[in-house]
């Protein structure tokens, strides 16, 4: 069996006529055969070649910039780690692990376009591309592999960026709170008002969660958006167990019946009652929304809506962004291509720069996005899917000047 490698210009155009003419079963890329093997009917040898430049050179960036981000975070916190109680195994097996997490989720996107512009910059310089291109092969059927390899890593993404990245964060920050002492809750606990089920709502003037008490506490009833009973209490403690409940002290209970009302007077009496509240409602950390998987951020902004919360567009805007990176890597594939697909005299390094820059621009544009989205007025997924509207008018200019 005879083993070619495409890597000139006479190479290149051979294969590619044996590839048309469907006789090039008797030549094999050695590094694919076990790929090939598997004949997928939409998939032709040069698409599995492209296919594997790109997940290869991929991984390889990834593994590249893990390694320089580790270095880095550790070279920060080296003094809170020796200050503080945490233990070798825990930076190692857990901090570290989830750290790598946030971090490629982070720059996902940019990783993606670096791959696509270093070994799209390789072939173009060994003259690969233009023989693709002179033996008939279309720039839109030279995109297809792209686009494959793109679906792919989008794939993964969306499962990072939804289920796994959140769990990370969530262990990671919890590391951070108890060893490091960063403490960003910034939950209510003055003046709370909450709808604990649609018509049910609740007042007090302050909540501790040191003791989980709650002064001034008012529950008010309505039926038909009429006020039919409410509750006072001076004092309102959370009792846990299977079945928690508050129990109120000093309260008193006002029934209203049209025009009639009724007033009981507790006294130094106490009184039981189960709501749907606990104190972790009143805890609302900083980056809690990026430790929520999706169908847990899902359920609490669906709780939250129930409650007449008005905290919750930071909760939005992080679903909005979950919603729109992973097309990002479609578009920053395609501008990869039609930056390094032309052949150049000054080798790889502008384009290459190239590509660091627009990546790290998106990188820029995606959180000015998403702060912008949780303070301004803007509606929060056309503030999110901003930079892949601006992105996407650039790569099809990029793409309508490519190489062909």
């Amino acid at each position: 069996m005879t083993f070619i490698r495409v890597n000139n210009l006479v190479a290149c155009q051979l294969y590619l006529l044996l590839l048309r003419s469907g006789t090039s079963d008797q030549f094999w890329l050695p590094q694919y055969k076990h790929i090939l093997s598997l004949r997928f009917p939409m998939l032709k040898k040069l698409d599995w070649y492209i296919i594997g430049k790109f997940l290869r050179t991929f991984f390889f960036t990834v593994l590249i910039f893990s390694m320089v981000s580790l270095i880095i975070d550790f070279s920060e916190k080296i003094e809170r780690f020796i200050e503080s109680d945490i233990s070798k195994m825990e930076i190692t097996f857990e901090y570290f692990p989830t750290f790598l997490l946030f971090i490629l989720g982070l720059l996902w996107p940019m990783l993606t376009m670096i791959a696509v512009i270093f070994f799209t910059g390789r072939m173009a310089s060994n003259s690969e591309i233009i023989s693709i291109l002179n033996a008939g092969v279309s720039f839109r059927r030279f995109l297809r592999p792209y686009m494959i390899s793109a679906g792919f890593l989008s794939l993964l993404y969306v499962i990072g960026i939804n289920y796994v990245i959140p769990l990370g964060n969530a262990h990671r920050t919890e590391l951070e709170r108890v060893y490091f002492n960063r403490n960003r809750d910034v939950g209510k606990t003055q003046n709370v008002h909450m709808f604990v089920a649609p018509n049910t709502k609740v007042f007090m003037t302050h909540f501790s969660k040191r003791d989980s008490t709650a002064r001034n506490f008012r529950i008010e009833y309505f039926e038909e958006n009429k006020l039919t009973s409410l509750t006072k209490a001076r004092s309102a403690q959370y009792v846990p167990g299977d079945t928690a409940y508050w129990r109120l002290s000093n309260y008193e209970i006002r029934t209203f019946d049209e025009e009639d009302e009724t007033l009981t007077l507790g006294g130094r009496q106490t009184l039981d009652t189960v709501l749907n509240l606990a104190p972790k409602d009143f805890v609302d950390y900083q980056e809690q929304q990026s430790s929520m998987s999706t169908p847990e951020l899902l359920a609490h902004l669906r709780k939250q809506r129930e409650r007449g919360s008005g905290n919750i567009r930071r909760y939005e805007v992080e679903l909005a962004r979950r919603s729109a990176e992973p097309f990002t890597l479609f578009i920053l594939t395609l501008i990869g291509v039609a930056v390094a697909g032309r052949k150049t005299r000054g080798g790889m390094g502008v384009q290459l720069a190239i590509g660091i820059f627009i990546g790290a621009l998106f990188v820029f544009l995606s959180r000015f996005a998403s702060t912008i989205s949780a303070s301004a007025d803007l509606p929060v997924y056309l503030g999110m899917w901003m930079p892949n509207l601006i992105f996407f008018a650039a790569a099809m200019y990029f793409v309508a000047n490519a190489q062909r």
